[in-house]
């Protein structure tokens, strides 16, 4: 029986377990990227494991986050990201190098390696067949000391790429549609691997924006092959030597399969609050627009800054229209400059952005009150933006510049314009003065922290019970910017736990955090998905900080249920989902006997205020039943 491609990168970074989907595995870890909205508690996790130098191939760390310097926090932050790489052999990106996704796949991404982040978006490599996953900062710290990264082992998902994308159509639409298809929900526990035909007329920017936008799936990770196509693509880079041929068996077998025909789209969009929430543009209406952002990590490579380019000459951005453009790298921004396309898009009224996440966290152009913001982006989830009440609209960069154009939501066919293929150079600009090198030995060096970084807090061992009231009571799809909201008033607080845990939840209920700290000890309920969207640790870092020893929920999003485990809140879901409908707010809970329960099939939980009972499960491996009980991750490693 052949094998998926997934399944041979895994094979051959195997260090432990089986590889039959859902048993836990480990596996070698041969790169790792953070930025700096992570890096910075990931490098002080580092640090207190103690080990002197990095144990990977490569390990870089990027600033693309918070790059707004209103105040010292940022800055200081990026001074401690260059010095504490400096000292422990990690390549750092500057500040302006450009956002890590792009960069990486641009200078360092290779095929049928294994790259881990401590970026949700890490899995945009794939676009280069990289098995590259998006994982909590302590995970990442972790593996840089040399230590396997342990996941459930993933089905794969074939979806099969058939006929060739029609003008006007782009890769963000293929995969808005793939969105449409298995929900926000259809990726947990799943690779996304695609083949067929249709892959070889995707450029490698255009798979990883593909595979950018799995991790919205709620996918382990997506994967391209490796062929002519990203040959091509390192050859442009001056990266030639480290192509090789990677594709899956003919006879691969997948755990399920869909087929995609690319002649038949057509430009959609995903209205708000939700990455699936997709219709076709020209069903959706010529909805009033205020502002059109374009870039991210998805949607800002050369050929998607050509495409608006082209769009835009010549013609005036709407007047009701700001519109706000990021190139995703020095070296995209650079080649803009040289061949006019900047000229153009500044002659048109755009604004040109440094290159760097930016809006998509909500670090500046946040939309007007209840405005509709059109953007190339990744998530539209509520208030993200850093506008409560705007409503994001998600689609490639053509609708997005005919938008900018009319004014309104637009499929750029009813423009009437000449469509335009983008040419792509034989050779990039390749200048990597913006990265540093580490020194071959970095022991004598000082890492310099600045006011705003903390000692990081430490989770107590498990207790023999869990004795605590509801805190706080949520519904379906809850994202870790519900629980840890990011923006220009927050992000700069990262490094400071105290300080940042006083805007947990704050979008959901201000009162959360001073409940959490007169109570001193807490559960939060949940419904399905809970902790979907972005990596960030901080989502279950702080609520450890506030005294949360539990979250009970009908299930979770992969990255933030482990990252609980990581810092030893316990993380379980309901046997019988209807059970969620029992509990309220203020309830008092108890769990007891707390490390007995973890070893039977399931666990008992009394609510003391109702009188009641019911089943529990925490479906954790032998190894994450010994990480809880220790208290979390990093002292489970300084144990060993």
């Amino acid at each position: 029986m052949g094998r998926s491609l997934t399944q041979k990168i895994f094979a051959e970074h195997l260090i432990e377990g089986e590889m039959i989907a859902g048993k836990e595995v480990a596996i070698k870890i041969d790169q790792t990227l953070t930025q700096d909205a992570t890096g910075t508690m990931a490098y002080l996790q580092f640090e207190a494991i103690g080990i002197p130098r990095v144990r990977t191939e490569l390990s870089v760390s990027y600033v693309d986050h918070n790059t707004l310097q209103s105040g010292f926090e940022n800055a200081d932050d990026h001074r401690f990201l260059q010095t504490v790489a400096a000292k422990y052999g990690i390549y750092f990106s500057r500040p302006g190098n450009g956002i890590c996704h792009q960069v990486h796949l641009e200078r360092f991404a290779k095929p049928g390696k294994t790259l881990l982040g401590s970026d949700s978006h890490t899995p945009t490599a794939g676009g280069m067949a990289v098995i590259a996953i998006g994982a909590g900062g302590l995970d990442v710290a972790v593996a840089m000391g040399g230590g396997a990264f342990y996941t459930t082992m993933p089905k794969v998902v074939g979806i099969e790429l058939k006929g060739k994308l029609q003008p006007w159509v782009s890769a963000k639409d293929i995969i808005l549609e793939v969105l449409r298809i298995l929900s926000v929900k259809g990726g947990v526990g799943k690779v996304i691997e695609y083949f067929g035909e249709g892959v070889k007329s995707l450029t490698v920017p255009e798979r990883a924006t593909i595979t950018n936008m799995g991790a919205e799936l709620g996918a382990t990770t997506s994967i391209f092959p490796s062929d002519e196509e990203t040959r091509a693509y390192l050859k442009s880079q001056g990266r030639e030597e480290d192509w090789v041929s990677l594709n899956a068996d003919a006879d691969a077998v997948y755990d399920e399969l869909l087929e995609i025909k690319l002649d038949e789209l057509e430009p959609l969009s995903a209205r708000p609050h939700s990455p699936d929430n997709v219709a076709k543009v020209r069903d959706i209406g010529p909805v009033p627009v205020q502002q059109v952002a374009i870039g991210s990590c998805t949607n800002s490579s050369y050929a998607d800054l050509m495409i608006v380019a082209k769009m835009l000459k010549g013609r005036t951005v709407h007047p009701s229209v700001s519109l706000a453009i990021a190139p995703g790298s020095k070296q995209v921004y650079t080649m803009i400059a040289q061949n006019g396309a900047l000229a153009d898009l500044i002659d048109a009224g755009a604004r040109i952005l440094e290159s760097a996440c930016g809006p998509c966290i909500g670090m500046g152009q946040s939309p007007s009150s209840a405005a509709n913001s059109v953007r190339t982006f990744n998530r539209n989830f509520e208030g993200r933006s850093g506008t409560q009440d705007a409503s994001i609209y998600l689609t490639g960069p053509a609708v997005a510049a005919a938008t900018a154009i009319t004014g309104v939501l637009t499929d750029p066919r009813d423009l009437q314009m000449n469509y335009e293929e983008v040419v792509w150079p034989e050779t990039f600009t390749v200048n990597d003065n913006m990265i540093i090198s580490p020194p071959e030995n970095g022991a004598g060096l000082e890492v310099l922290r600045g006011p705003n970084i903390k000692p990081l807090p430490v989770n107590e061992a498990l207790p023999g019970e869990i004795k605590a009231s509801v805190l706080l009571k949520v519904g379906d799809n809850i994202t870790t910017d519900h629980i840890m909201p990011a923006g220009a008033k927050i992000l700069p607080l990262r490094s400071n736990i105290p300080a940042i845990s006083e805007y947990v939840f704050c979008t959901v209920d201000k009162c959360f955090p001073l409940r959490a700290k007169e109570t001193g000890r807490g559960i939060i309920i949940g419904g399905s998905n809970y902790g979907q969207g972005s990596s960030r640790e901080h989502a279950a870092l702080a609520p450890m900080f506030l005294g949360v020893k539990a979250v009970l929920v009908k299930s979770f999003a992969r990255i933030h249920r482990q990252n609980l485990v990581n810092f030893g809140i316990l993380p379980l879901t309901f046997v019988d989902e209807k059970d969620y409908d029992g509990i309220d707010q203020e309830d008092l809970l108890l769990l007891s006997d707390t490390s007995a329960q973890m070893s039977a099939e399931h666990m008992l939980v009394r609510n003391l205020t109702k009188g009641t009972e019911f089943k529990v499960v925490h479906n954790l491996s032998e190894r994450q039943k010994i990480i809880i009980k220790a208290g979390g991750l990093l002292n489970y490693t300084k144990n060993r």
